[in-house]
């Protein structure tokens, strides 16, 4: 161990001791942002950043497992990835379904896919529904991989699966008017039965949210952190905990 590496590790264990569990939010979203640009840095390619990124997960999840967060969502893959050249999505898609087996097969955390399964290749829709019931049991911490996400998507899914619903009832367009609400929305968006995120975290140094969460989102805390996703540490994680407990949440009032 090098000296950078000692102080380092003195440091993140001098916040971690100052963090207060009882303000630790209970679920975060996380934008992962940075991959290609970290790899352009380092001299490698596209892919290899992405498998730097995907390999940094295992850990994020161990560091919310020790500061008690229940729900984490990683966005994975957004809508708009689509359009990137198939040299680079190909092999993409491949790293997040070793990750998604990967995670699965940790035995600790438990999955859900959010997103448009619709837009996936067959291979990776089985992969996420296999992962998803094979960890249905698992106690742990809810993580929620975003793969082929946009928030709007989302909304308009919801909305169409709730217009589904009542149509299947027998319910008039007039009769859904008056008991539409917030909270029937809802119980249709991709999360449900889940607490919306307490705080998104973006790496980076991107200050946009990009779609990520969009009705989730609404009170949430924002940390925006300057490293790019591989590079991410346990003490940016820590001071973005530190950052959200020192804030006060008004929800408007």
């Amino acid at each position: 161990m090098n000296l950078r590496d000692l102080v380092y590790g003195l440091y993140a264990r001098r916040v971690e001791g100052r963090l207060d569990h009882d303000q630790v939010p209970k679920h975060i979203g996380v934008i992962l942002d940075g991959n290609r640009r970290w790899a352009k840095a380092s001299g490698g390619s596209a892919v290899q950043g992405h498998q730097a990124g995907a390999d940094k997960i295992s850990e994020l999840l161990g560091w919310c497992s020790e500061t008690d967060v229940e729900v984490v969502t990683l966005w994975l893959l957004s809508t708009d990835n689509f359009d990137r050249p198939e040299a680079e999505l190909t092999p993409l898609l491949g790293i997040i379904e070793n990750t998604v087996r990967n995670l699965a097969a940790d035995g600790r955390w438990r999955l859900h896919h959010v997103g448009t399964l619709d837009l996936l290749p067959a291979r990776t829709q089985t992969v996420l529904k296999e992962a998803e019931e094979a960890t249905s049991g698992v106690q742990g911490i809810i993580v929620n991989v975003a793969v082929g996400y946009g928030g709007r998507q989302e909304i308009a899914d919801a909305v169409r699966s709730l217009l589904l619903e009542h149509s299947a009832r027998g319910t008039t367009f007039e009769e859904l008017a008056e008991v539409v609400s917030t909270d029937l929305i809802s119980e249709h968006l991709y999360t449900r039965g889940q607490p919306d995120p307490d705080l998104v975290i973006r790496t980076s140094g991107e200050q946009r949210l990009s779609g990520f969460m969009l009705w989730q989102s609404a009170h949430s805390e924002y940390y925006f952190c300057e490293v790019f996703w591989p590079a991410f540490r346990k003490v940016d994680f820590l001071r973005a905990l530190r950052d959200y407990a020192a804030r006060h949440r008004r929800y408007g009032s």
